[in-house]
């Protein structure tokens, strides 16, 4: 699928000449004929509009004749079993002299809020004030999930001190996973940032590329620093929940192993408590000539005494708290 828009007036409208100046393009999982016709009318190189598309590509920066490609992460929602994990996916953004284009597999919830802002929060031809916008709410989109992973964290921890479920756990593993994802993701994007930083001091022919086709100025890389200071703060807080998590996934099985070997000692001892009156009732079963086996009384004598046999092994079992 393809969107292309413009700021005219005041308002992001859409736009049908993809060569339209300072027009931004929004591809979400575009076909090889989708990617192929962007890259004609723009000419955009199409292997800047192609890395988005694979799920395991890195963050990076790429420069060459006049474009900019710059591939982060960024954080997204996947539905699992009635539960939810969190995960990332690639965003590739492409600029040129003319024109803004974005690419991704999932329809971004970062670019949306800028399609549906009311009044628009983006002007399409300030193209380096664009990029920085759109990677600074994606620092903050990540700060946002953590926020619910937090939450929901606290949730299934009130659950599992009422009882302990593998639908608990499976949760909580979930969540784990989702801030593994998240903290990886959040390192790469601080690379892809600071290189980004450092591009607007360095002398290379890939930095002379970027900075003539991302011209910043003084608050320009203000937003940057803000962008690189919000990431930090999304890994710190990625990495501090993680270890939180972590200690708390141990903690909750450990719990679970100590309950099982109470049940398993109190199993044991109740085994014990009951196999003594039994082996008394078994002596008695047999076919032969036995004590008291003429006696009028002999069943509430030796019921007697497999009580006394019994209570006294309650007595020492709960002496050396065992029971």
């Amino acid at each position: 699928m393809i969107k292309a828009m413009r700021t005219i007036g005041g308002e992001l409208v859409p736009v049908s000449d993809l060569a339209e100046r300072n027009a931004w393009i929004n591809m979400i999982n575009p076909t090889e004929d989708e990617i192929a016709r962007v890259a004609e009318e723009t000419h955009i190189h199409p292997d800047f509009l192609k890395p988005a598309l694979d799920e395991e590509e890195r963050p990076r920066i790429e420069a060459d004749e006049g474009q900019i490609m710059i591939l982060i992460k960024t954080p997204v929602i996947r539905r699992l079993d009635g539960n939810f994990i969190c995960d990332t996916v690639p965003l590739g953004i492409v600029a040129t002299e003319n024109t803004i284009v974005t690419v991704s597999l999932l329809e971004n919830e970062v670019l949306k809020e800028f399609e549906t802002a009311k009044p628009p929060t983006c002007h399409t031809a300030k193209r380096t004030r664009f990029v920085l916008q759109i990677l600074f709410k994606t620092a903050a989109q990540y700060l946002k999930y953590l926020r619910l992973i937090d939450q929901k964290s606290d949730e299934i921890e009130h659950q599992l001190q009422k009882s302990m479920k593998n639908e608990e756990l499976t949760r909580l593993l979930n969540l784990e996973k989702s801030l593994v994802y998240f903290t990886t993701s959040l390192r790469a994007n601080e690379i892809v940032f600071e290189r980004l930083l450092r591009s607007q001091l360095s002398r290379t022919p890939e930095a002379a590329t970027t900075t003539q086709v991302l011209k910043m100025y003084e608050e320009d890389q203000d937003l940057l620093e803000d962008v690189i200071i919000e990431n930090k703060q999304a890994l710190e807080m990625s990495e501090t929940y993680s270890n939180i998590l972590s200690n708390t996934m141990d903690a909750y099985a450990s719990i679970i192993s100590n309950n099982l070997n109470i049940v398993m000692k109190f199993l044991t001892s109740m085994t014990i408590v009951l196999a003594l009156p039994t082996m008394i009732a078994s002596f008695y079963g047999m076919n032969v000539g036995l004590p008291l086996s003429e006696h009028p009384l002999s069943f509430w004598i030796i019921l007697g005494i497999s009580i006394v046999i019994g209570g006294v092994a309650v007595y020492f079992l709960k002496k050396r708290q065992m029971l």
